[in-house]
């Protein structure tokens, strides 16, 4: 990853863990490699910016399969999964919802109905 990069992000969270990526999302080996020559990239004005004493891990080494394509394909493999999940996923999330929007507006009737 290019970390002199604007749409570069660096996270670490309380376990421990570091996430690197890219915000665009633009090369086949997003999570890990920028490309090249890549048409998004533009220098990061850190100007007037105070740094503290905390340093960032040290960035791991590339996995295996960077560079003959078998990662690309991984993540090309996953993204088609979510998108052929994602509309069936929504689809139940959205009916538990209305279920509980439902159930929700009953007990409200419920409460403020007339007693006899």
């Amino acid at each position: 990853m290019r970390q002199e990069c604007k749409h570069f992000e660096s996270r670490t969270y309380p376990s421990g863990e570091t996430v690197r990526k890219c915000d665009l999302d633009l090369a086949p080996e997003a999570p890990w490699r920028c490309p090249a020559n890549c048409p998004a990239f533009e220098r990061r004005m850190d100007v007037g910016w105070t740094y503290g004493t905390m340093v960032s891990p040290k960035t791991p080494d590339e996995p295996p399969g960077l560079d003959d394509g078998s990662a690309a394909a991984l993540l090309d493999e996953a993204e088609e999964f979510l998108r052929d999940v994602g509309p069936q996923v929504a689809a139940e999330v959205r009916a538990e919802q209305d279920a509980l929007d439902a159930h929700r507006g009953r007990s409200w009737k419920r409460l403020f109905r007339r007693k006899p």
